[in-house]
């Protein structure tokens, strides 16, 4: 059999495509290398909560329950997720690792642990985060040091006891900072000057003003959109504020190497700790495409909007596709709906 499209990636970005595709006429298919829709969610850290609220965390056809205006925990979206592949009888494949992506003439070969896939056209779905990003020489530092990217931790029984070193200042490392320095002496490496925003203003979701402004859909080539690609990310809510304030978060500069048990930080202070938790992102690994057409000269995709140069493949979910949110459980809908169209031409 030979599928109209296949779609690998069965996350919020497959599975919000996998509900634009079920309107059409298409076979389809959803690639996932899980055990169960929405483990990629189950498996982040125990506290995870989001900071979008549950109004602007669903994907389209299907809202999630409880109140909108609370934030979701991550097994709430993990659920939902699972639910959406079930409310729209969406076809997935399971315990699925694509190993390669190849063209063939004028159909893709989609290269899996147990078979050979064949599809007109693909939607790469599989998002950002892919390779956990850590710096070389925290394999210098003893053994005895336990040492967790944030996507390995879940909670702090994993640690030994003793200090904790966060390096990252995104809001994974905010979060896991806030929530340590309950048990341990917490320390939180950041590179950049830390810029706070609040939940909600004047009790409406912060959210809910970035849509009034049009900042969620704003493109990356947009006036605002220019202002804010490329700027850090902020911290949402005022815990990790607090924390510092009150001497249970310390701050250091960023971290620049580590020997022995000795981690050294770019203003030349040092610490010693027992734990260091690297909330440090991701590294994206196409390596498996077999498509060079599609990269540039650094390794980036080349696409305008998801739609590439290689005739019938697509990306799906990736930052600033199209807009602010197109990463986003919020946003990634348009971009499927967007696909679709261009499918159908």
């Amino acid at each position: 059999m030979i599928y109209d499209v296949v779609v690998i990636g069965g996350g919020q970005a497959g599975l919000a495509m996998g509900y634009y595709l079920r309107k059409t006429s298409l076979s389809f298919v959803i690639l996932d290398n899980n055990k169960s829709v929405g483990d990629a969610w189950r498996k982040r850290y125990d506290s995870l909560v989001l900071f979008t609220p549950r109004s602007y965390s669903s994907l389209p056809g299907l809202d999630l329950k409880g109140d909108p205006s609370g934030f979701p925990t991550k097994n709430e979206i993990a659920d939902y997720l699972q639910q959406y592949a079930q409310t729209f009888d969406l076809p997935m494949q399971l315990k699925c690792e694509v190993i390669k992506v190849r063209k063939e003439n004028d159909e893709y070969h989609i290269v899996t642990n147990d078979s050979i896939i064949r599809s007109k056209k693909v939607i790469i779905a599989t998002g950002p985060f892919h390779t956990p990003r850590i710096p070389s020489f925290a394999k210098d530092l003893p053994k005895d040091i336990v040492q967790l990217h944030s996507s390995e931790y879940k909670n702090q029984a994993q640690l030994n006891k003793g200090s904790v070193l966060v390096v990252g200042g995104g809001n994974s490392g905010a979060q896991i900072a806030v929530e340590l320095s309950d048990s341990y002496e917490t320390y939180l490496s950041i590179s950049h000057k830390i810029r706070f925003l609040p939940l909600s203003i004047g009790g409406k979701s912060f959210f809910w003003w970035c849509e009034k402004i049009g900042l969620l859909k704003a493109s990356g080539d947009s006036f605002i959109g220019k202002k804010v690609k490329g700027q850090p990310d902020p911290i949402f809510g005022y815990e990790l504020k607090e924390k510092i304030k009150n001497k249970k978060v310390h701050l250091k500069a960023r971290t620049k190497s580590g020997r022995k048990n000795v981690i050294e930080f770019e203003d030349l202070s040092t610490l010693r700790v027992q734990n260091v938790i690297w909330a440090t992102g991701f590294k994206k690994d196409y390596s498996w495409i077999d498509i060079p057409i599609l990269f540039d000269g650094n390794g980036n995709i080349k696409h305008t909007k998801g739609v590439t140069e290689s005739d019938g493949l697509y990306f799906l979910g990736l930052p600033w596709q199209n807009r602010r949110g197109s990463a986003l459980l919020l946003g990634v809908g348009e971009d499927a709906e967007y696909l679709v169209k261009h499918l159908n031409l």
